[in-house]
This record gives C-alpha cells, sequence and structure tokens, in this order.
C-alpha cells in the first residue's frame, strides 16, 4: 500500500521559515524513477503545483515561490523536502506531495502552513 505522509507545517510569521518533509512508503522514489512535487491548497481554491524535482534532482517552481522556496530529495531515505524561507500570509494553505506532474497516489492527509501577518 503506497503512503504519502506531510509533515513539518505550522503556524509562523511573516517572513518565517518551515521545512516540509514528505516520507514515501510503498513505492521507490529512485527506483521506480517517479518525480515528486509539492502541491498546496488554500481554502476555497483548487490545490496547486508548487515544485517539483525529478530523480536526477531536476527542479521547477511556481513563479510565486521562486527564489524563497527550494526541494530536495533523499533518495536513500525516500523522503522529499521543501525548505520555505520568506513566508507570507498567500503562502498560507493545506501542503500535500505526490507524483508530478500529475498524481499517481492517493493524496495524504497534507500539512497544514499558516502565516500570519
Amino acid at each position: 500500500e503506497v503512503q504519502l505522509v506531510e509533515s513539518g507545517g505550522g503556524l509562523v510569521q511573516t517572513g518565517g521559515s518551515l521545512r516540509l518533509s514528505c516520507a514515501a512508503s510503498g513505492f521507490t522514489f529512485a527506483f521506480d524513477d517517479y518525480a515528486i512535487g509539492w502541491f498546496r491548497q488554500a481554502p476555497g481554491k483548487e490545490r496547486e503545483g508548487v515544485s517539483c524535482i525529478t530523480t536526477s534532482g531536476g527542479t521547477t517552481y511556481v513563479d510565486s515561490v521562486k527564489g524563497r522556496f527550494t526541494i530536495s530529495r533523499d533518495n536513500a531515505k525516500n523522503t522529499v523536502y521543501l525548505q520555505m524561507n520568506s513566508l507570507s500570509p498567500e503562502d498560507t494553505a493545506v501542503y500535500y506531495c505526490n507524483t508530478a506532474p500529475m498524481p499517481s497516489f492517493p493524496w495524504g492527509q497534507g500539512t497544514q502552513v499558516t502565516v500570519s501577518s
């Protein structure tokens, strides 16, 4: 059974930082050659892709987070990270991970990120 478990969210003030983690079980990032992405869903909005990393380490970011967020992966730990700096209230959302660009597995519970002004 594939499981994606997101963690690391919390409440921070504007300008603060958080590091999110996405731990996978039931499949292997590198062996199965999956690109992994971080997605987020703000209240009343559709889920959007935020960032993506390939098995070879290639990365992409949505314009709104470029220069502030950094995605990375540890294939040995089957974990993907999202370092988020200079957070703003517009980043408030539930953050999820899944394969990218199209999600292949059931969504996890996500991790809530709340940025106060």
